[in-house]
């Protein structure tokens, strides 16, 4: 069984590294499922025994990442609404930094939009799902989809521009970025409802 297991990850490693390095190469949306076969030296069989399609082998890149993301989200309390909202952007980042090449490759031009339709559809999905409550109990009326997806624009694009200019700084300095940029709107919803100055606006009919 553990033999089993080694196997089972040097065919997933062999396999992600294959699709990296042909997408920093030529770009993702021209690689074919048999380009990635070649050159990870797996057969057909064992691939679609692993993965559906390319696409789901790019999105397996991040599942580590959004099971901690889950994880974090999953266990603030109740009654604290992302007691440190930069967080699930902190964690983005940091696991940016421990997979650059990851990046480069699928977050830059090479990669094209698939990355950033599943990091923003996954990311919005936690957040969303998290605030719900909270932003009903700050009798705040802007939507939970339209908050949550504020703060995920907000955030990846802070992660679209790191990894553009090649990673200036560390995950935490970028994190104080969004915490400085991103979280102001986030806190003025959860505390004073829609609008700045009274504890319930409404929006406009």
């Amino acid at each position: 069984m553990a033999e089993d297991d080694r196997r089972v990850r040097r065919t997933r490693r062999a396999l992600r590294e294959a699709l990296i390095g042909l997408t920093l190469e030529k770009g993702y949306d021209r690689i074919t499922v048999q380009e990635i076969l070649d050159r990870a030296d797996v057969v057909r069989s064992t691939f679609y025994a692993h993965y559906r399609d390319k696409d789901s082998l790019l999105f397996s890149c991040f599942d580590d990442m959004f099971a901690e993301l889950a994880s974090t989200v999953h266990a603030m309390a109740p009654g604290a609404p992302l007691a440190d909202p930069a967080r699930p952007a902190e964690i983005m980042y940091q696991h940016a930094s421990e997979n650059r090449r990851v990046y480069r490759a699928m977050c830059g031009r090479q990669g094209g939009a698939h990355v950033y339709r599943h990091l923003h559809r996954r990311l919005t999905d936690l957040v969303r799902e998290h605030l719900r409550p909270h932003l009903a109990a700050a009798g705040c009326e802007l939507p939970a989809d339209l908050v949550a997806d504020y703060y995920t624009n907000a955030a990846l694009g802070m992660l679209s521009w790191w990894v553009d200019h090649d990673f200036p700084h560390d995950a935490r300095w970028l994190a104080q970025a969004c915490q400085t940029l991103a979280v102001p709107g986030l806190l003025a919803a959860l505390t004073t409802g829609v609008g700045a100055e009274a504890p319930r606006a409404s929006l406009p009919a």
